[in-house]
């Protein structure tokens, strides 16, 4: 079975992004260009996200999609349909996720959205959290964990730094 895996930085104080989705807090922080992100995503074959954080890299990455090559998923209640890049999809995330799980493939890797990980956390799919903590403290923001019944829980499995980055790897 394939493996579901969050990788993604937050604030200190376990945020996203601010509430206007804006990640000018993390751009910049040294050591961003030294994490093991380019190891992990050449293990990613598939990629999920909600329709938010697509509409954030589009406006991040206007003149080319950070993810070409890969199947992207993105959850949507209005938008159908597909692009040259992303599929839109409308429906339930905890089915749609455990089939693309039950596929033949490598890692499913979950881009950003405390509204996509929620219910994914609740049905216990997630089978890996890579999390690099800045040194920031927002106050407020998009929370990676929104509130609810999904108590999971993990193994530690590495700890690593990255300058000014922490990196935590948990598994379940």
């Amino acid at each position: 079975m394939r493996k579901l895996v969050f990788y993604g930085a937050i604030s200190l104080d376990g945020y996203l992004a601010r509430d206007n989705h804006s990640l000018d807090w993390l751009i910049g922080t040294e050591g961003e260009d030294e994490t093991g992100y380019d190891d992990f995503y050449k293990n990613v074959d598939t990629i999920l996200m909600g329709r938010s954080t697509y509409d954030q890299i589009n406006i991040l990455s206007p003149a080319k999609f950070p993810y070409e090559g890969k199947e992207c998923y993105v959850f949507s209640r209005t938008v159908t349909g597909s692009t040259e890049n992303v599929t839109f999809i409308n429906e339930d995330i905890v089915g749609f996720t455990q089939s693309l799980k039950e596929q033949e493939g490598n890692s499913i890797w979950i881009v950003g959205g405390g509204e996509v990980l929620k219910p994914l956390l609740q049905a216990k799919l997630v089978d890996e959290f890579i999390i690099q903590i800045a040194p920031s403290i927002l106050g407020r923001g998009i929370p990676m964990f929104t509130p609810g019944d999904h108590e999971n829980r993990l193994k530690l499995v590495d700890v690593r730094r990255y300058k000014q980055f922490a990196e935590m790897h948990y598994i379940t």
